[in-house]
């Protein structure tokens, strides 16, 4: 029974994460969700209580994947937005999900991205401390530049994507360049 509980638990994840990923929260449909798992309505609810809480589950199991597949060093700020910037590129899922979240969900407050934030804040206050990072920037500065600059060429308008675009390594080599020079 209890592998059977997994099972839908994550079919119900991964219907919602193409439902959030697609619509938003707003946007999103649990009959939707339902049909795609397959589900009943009230086994989602049981599982994850409101919509907003099943949005929450699919976007703190995009951020523990990140977490996993992308090693932090923060000694090495400018090979950490390389691995970032070829995730981002591999799962455009994960940059979706966090501008839904950004939108609908400002106040949140999801351990799984705090935990996540809170240990790369302190692995650069550490280095800086050590002298191996450069102390010009906060580590909170830090952070948000170099998440910023290996999202970069993955979050831009429809009609910047019309302009013809470098090739994937010169958009890689130009995120990793850049981070090189923020913390130099």
């Amino acid at each position: 029974m209890a592998r059977d509980s997994e099972a839908t638990r994550t079919r119900i994840l991964d219907a919602a994460e193409a439902e959030f990923t697609r619509y938003g929260i707003a946007g999103a449909r649990v009959d939707r969700i339902a049909e795609t798992a397959p589900a009943n309505k009230a086994m989602i609810y049981k599982y994850f209580g409101t919509k907003e809480e099943l949005f929450d589950a699919v976007f703190a199991n995009r951020v523990l994947a990140f977490v996993d597949e992308v090693d932090f060093d923060a000694t090495d700020l400018p090979g950490y937005a390389g691995r970032a910037f070829d995730l981002y590129e591999r799962y455009p899922n994960t940059l979706r999900l966090t501008t839904w979240y950004q939108l609908e969900r400002a106040d949140g407050k999801l351990p799984a991205i705090m935990q996540s934030n809170n240990a790369k804040l302190t692995k650069i206050e550490e280095a800086q401390k050590a002298g191996e990072l450069t102390t010009a920037y906060s580590p909170l500065e830090l952070l948000t530049e170099v998440r910023a600059l290996s999202m970069s060429w993955h979050l831009h308008t429809p009609e910047l994507a019309l302009v013809r675009r470098p090739s994937r390594a010169r958009c890689r080599e130009i995120v990793v360049e850049s981070v090189r020079r923020l913390v130099s």
